[in-house]
């Protein structure tokens, strides 16, 4: 039995649990949320820490990483890049996977884009266009970034997010950005190409989040008594 530290109890922590309720081989052990982040000093070595609260947890959830050597799952966005590279260093010391979105589909849509951008990169413009609930507090989301990272691995392109005023030609070194917030949204995500006379979009909806659940309690049941390493979802789910 693999048993996880819960780091969140909103909404992406409820449904953690109740999928893992749901799971044969893992179960929750104990949940830390912003009611008891204490909880992180004295809690014991589980096998699993799963982090879906926020950018403010990552000081106790480092701590416990490297005093327990707990593999972490972490799901949590908005982090900056000093904090991006906290998590990279635990590394040292656990088996470690940070990823904005656990979708199986976001996965297969990130391979399909590092596939065809080198074809069409010269001669199409980029967009990247995100939708999410009117709840949702950063933006991009992480997952635009992640497939702009997937577009762009080099940073060879300037990230326009958003547009306003005078802006002049598209320069061809540009990627936008751009985010729309409303109603109950789960995410959509669209790339486009635009080329003389085509377009050519892949979009990806989510229509509930139990989809990024279900992906990382798989994650969680892969990368739980792995050695230490940085591990990408290609890894742990796709074997690659």
């Amino acid at each position: 039995m693999i048993n996880v530290l819960l780091v969140g109890n909103g909404r992406m922590g409820k449904l953690i649990q109740e999928v893992i309720s749901e799971t044969e081989g893992i179960c929750v052990a104990d949940v830390v949320d912003d009611t008891c982040p204490e909880k992180l000093q004295s809690a014991p070595a589980y096998d699993v820490v799963m982090d879906f609260s926020a950018p403010a947890s990552l000081s106790g959830v480092c701590d416990y990483v490297k005093r327990t050597g707990a593999a972490l799952v972490s799901g949590t966005t908005g982090y900056s890049e000093r904090e991006l590279e906290l998590i990279k260093e635990l590394a040292e010391h656990a088996a470690v996977i940070h990823s904005a979105n656990y979708s199986l589909g976001i996965a297969v849509f990130r391979r399909v884009l590092s596939e065809i951008t080198p074809v069409l990169k010269d001669s199409f413009d980029i967009e990247i266009t995100e939708t999410h609930h009117h709840g949702k507090a950063d933006a991009p989301s992480g997952t635009a970034k992640l497939l702009l990272a997937a577009v762009d691995p080099g940073g060879e392109y300037d990230a326009v997010y958003g547009r306003q005023g005078n802006c002049g030609a598209r320069p061809k070194k540009e990627i936008g950005i751009h985010a729309l917030r409303g109603g109950t949204v789960a995410g959509t995500h669209t790339v486009s190409f635009f080329g003389d006379d085509e377009i050519f979009e892949i979009t990806h909806t989510a229509t509930s989040r139990r989809i990024f659940v279900n992906g990382a309690v798989k994650t969680a049941l892969a990368i739980a008594g792995k050695p230490p390493k940085m591990y990408s979802l290609e890894e742990l789910i796709f074997n690659k």
